[in-house]
């Protein structure tokens, strides 16, 4: 039996159907809540909303120091770019809602929590998985994938209960923390259609950027930033600061064709300028700094681990395993480094770390070398052996009648 409900909330139109519908097929109390990851919204606006269409009570968090040390931080250890291309912004968030869900139900008594997602989407199950991993006993629900009702269905109900219906259709569907922006849907689900100019909302074009370049210096310590161009900054403003310098120079676009866990094949944009760069940036320290066997292995980490972020394994004990091998790696990444940033691209240009794996005395040409090179005399042939012999073995396969 549900009594009390705990609703993430957003203010849009899904999730406010969903505080009238979820009342009526339960005869339960619905406590809402929004959870300030950096979206910039109006909180007061969505508060009074939630109020107005039934809500019994809100709750708004701030959450953004917390996402960024707990969920963004460790991303960037992890050089998380789900398929080489998202930096699965909208993805971190989710668990840290899901957790804030399960600790207002505590506090509320709540038998239930509720999220706006769909059935096609993976936020269904980063949400539901992280939930019900924290608390077994709690009932997710999921009303707007459960009620069958179509758009045009959804916004004739909000009309018949006086719920708010904006009078412009959204072209879009857009989401947007600390960490990225994601825009999809209408003319974007054409794969072939060039993002429009009003899908881009935190960059500046690329053609329409500065033309001189910009030059940005970020400092790591335990693989995590800690300054930007010499001045120390707390992690959400870090990352706001990052935002702000690459938007400007028109880093952080992507369009990306993205496997969904569901099956799907989708269409996708991003704008995370402070992810592409600041991941560009841990990505070329790390490669100063560990050796070949460290890095390709680590290659291997961060791909799984980043999957396990995107299709809502976030509580998976797997992921903590991961992280340990992850953050003992991270203990070197330590030093400078030096940005070109211009017309949507960052570009590595320098690098500096006391853990530095280069050595200017063996790979320099000029005469102060103290590599021996006739020491690659005997190594060239061992080396190639088995691809000498093995070609050989084939060469003499192919004569034979």
């Amino acid at each position: 039996m549900v009594s009390k409900i705990v609703l993430a909330y957003s203010g849009g139109l899904d999730t406010s159907v969903a505080i009238k519908w979820l009342h009526e097929k339960y005869s339960a109390d619905i406590v809402t809540l929004t959870v300030d990851l950096g979206q910039q919204e109006d909180f007061k606006s969505i508060e009074e909303k939630a109020y107005k269409v039934g809500a019994i009570k809100h709750y708004t968090i701030d959450a953004k120091e917390e996402f960024a040390r707990d969920y963004i931080f460790p991303a960037i250890k992890a050089n998380a770019m789900y398929e080489e291309k998202y930096p699965v912004s909208t993805a971190l968030g989710r668990p840290l809602i899901a957790k804030k869900l399960v600790e207002i139900a505590h506090r509320e008594g709540a038998d239930a929590v509720a999220h706006g997602c769909t059935g096609k989407g993976n936020d269904q199950l980063r949400i539901e998985i992280s939930a019900k991993a924290l608390d077994p006993s709690l009932t997710v629900l999921a009303p707007t994938r459960d009620w069958g009702m179509s758009r045009d269905q959804e916004i004739e109900y909000a009309k018949k209960h006086g719920i708010p219906v904006s009078k412009a259709a959204k072209k879009y569907s857009i989401d947007q923390n600390l960490w990225g922006r994601s825009i999809e849907s209408g003319p974007l689900e054409n794969p072939w259609n060039a993002p429009e100019d009003d899908v881009w909302e935190w960059t500046t074009a690329p053609e329409k950027a500065p033309n001189e370049p910009t030059f940005l210096e970020i400092t790591f310590k335990g693989g995590v930033p800690i300054k930007v161009d010499g001045k120390s900054f707390d992690p959400v403003a870090l990352i706001q600061h990052v935002n702000k310098i690459a938007s400007l120079n028109g880093i952080g676009r992507i369009d990306h064709m993205e496997d969904r866990i569901v099956g799907i094949k989708s269409r996708e944009t991003y704008e995370c300028p402070a992810a592409v760069t600041i991941i560009e940036a841990h990505k070329d320290l790390e490669k100063l700094v560990l050796n070949r066997r460290e890095l390709s292995f680590k290659k291997l980490v961060d791909d799984k681990w980043t999957f396990l972020v995107y299709a809502g394994l976030w509580e998976d004990p797997l992921r903590e395993d991961l992280e340990a091998f992850i953050n003992k790696t991270n203990e070197r990444v330590e030093g400078r480094v030096r940005l070109r940033l211009y017309k949507g691209t960052a570009m590595v240009v320098g690098r500096d770390s006391p853990y530095s794996v280069y050595d200017f005395k063996t790979a320099t040409y000029d005469s102060s070398s103290t590599f021996d090179q006739s020491l690659s005399r005997g190594f060239v042939p061992l080396w190639g052996l088995q691809t000498v012999v093995s070609r050989k073995v084939l060469s003499r396969k192919s004569e034979s009648p």
